[in-house]
């Protein structure tokens, strides 16, 4: 009795055997070929490494073919080709090269387990600066994201224009593409990367081979971000009348609810003069005001009086006549030869009589 989860992986160390002539000795029974476009500014960087571009396909028998006046590569298979997946691989290559993946790295899609995926990306966020910022997001700060990226999937990747060109295995390529999609999906690559590092770690594990990795890979929780600010000025809708505005008042409508419509025109004359004459009245009694506030005075501060020295503490010159005295007894300095010589003798006939 063999356990089905050992059946279903992969033994260690195992490598599926090379397809040779032998496997297909008659060869192909038709030509095939494939051709694909590419951008201007890959011109020249074809034309450098396109011998050798002719020389690793020639050892699959595959032909290539540059079309530097229509802008295009093409591959074909020949008489001798005799695998018949060289041409689909020799297919994957000339994408690769005009997706601006070098020819060092895109030549390894000729290998057997090597295999390479192209995610055009460019229609998946409608604004372009949107866009941008998630495919700059998607590179990381001097192309670190990325790097970590390529560190984890054991892949070849490369950002160019609308499309991200992925070169690895096939377990590689998968986790690729899903770190790419959740990025254009504003899902940050950082989550993925940190899963991918769980992932890895726990396949060192043989025990857990067979278990559920859930418990162990981290789950983000999507956070709401917070309401929008409202704006300062809001614009409210007025409500909704079928009856249409009132007419504005003209200015017979004005002159006869005030009177004025039924005046001569001698009076309305003299009614608008003594209108002039009143205003006149007033800006001068203004500019009047105006004038006269430069001639008056300002207020003073009240002055504050300074109190006077209080007399009470009266010196004492007994006092300092006494200190004075103590002072003259002390003697300063060092004591004269006599009196040091007496000031021995007496110690020493202290010292005798003890």
């Amino acid at each position: 009795a063999v356990d089905e989860s050992e059946l279903l992986t992969v033994p260690d160390g195992w490598k599926e055997p090379a397809f040779t002539r032998e496997d297909n000795p008659k060869g192909l029974l038709e030509e095939s070929s494939f051709a694909t476009l590419f951008p201007k500014y890959r011109e020249a960087y074809l034309k450098e490494c396109w011998p050798l571009v002719q020389k690793a396909l020639g050892e699959h028998y595959v032909n290539a073919a540059l079309d530097l006046i229509e802008g295009s590569m093409t591959v074909t298979t020949t008489k001798k080709t005799f695998d018949p997946y060289a041409i689909i691989r020799a297919r994957d290559l000339i994408k690769l090269l005009a997706r601006s993946v070098p020819f060092e790295q895109a030549v390894r899609i000729l290998q057997d387990d090597v295999a390479c995926d192209i995610i055009k990306i460019g229609s998946l966020v409608r604004k372009r600066e949107t866009f941008i910022k998630r495919r700059a997001r998607l590179l990381g700060p001097k192309g670190s994201t990325l790097k970590a990226l390529e560190l984890l999937t054991n892949c070849y990747i490369m950002v160019q224009g609308n499309t991200v060109s992925a070169l690895g295995p096939f377990s590689g390529l998968k986790e690729v593409r899903k770190v790419v999609l959740d990025t254009m999906k504003n899902i940050h690559p950082i989550y993925n990367i940190k899963t991918l590092m769980i992932k890895r770690e726990l396949a060192k594990d043989p025990e857990l081979r067979t278990q559920s990795w859930e418990r162990f890979l981290p789950k983000f929780k999507r956070k709401n971000l917070k309401k929008r600010k409202e704006p300062k000025k809001k614009n409210t809708k007025k409500e909704y009348t079928p009856f249409p505005p009132p007419q504005p008042e003209s200015q017979i409508d004005k002159e006869l609810a005030s009177g004025e419509y039924f005046l001569k025109e001698r009076q309305k004359k003299r009614k608008q003069m003594e209108e002039i004459k009143a205003k006149q009245a007033d800006a001068i009694k203004r500019r009047q005001e105006e004038r006269n506030k430069a001639f008056i005075p300002p207020k003073e501060k009240p002055v504050v009086k300074t109190k006077k020295a209080s007399s009470e503490k009266k010196i004492d010159i007994e006092a300092i006549k006494e200190k004075v005295k103590n002072a003259k007894k002390k003697k300063l300095g060092a004591l004269p030869e006599e009196e040091v010589k007496l000031k021995m003798a007496a110690d020493e006939k202290k010292k005798k009589k003890k």
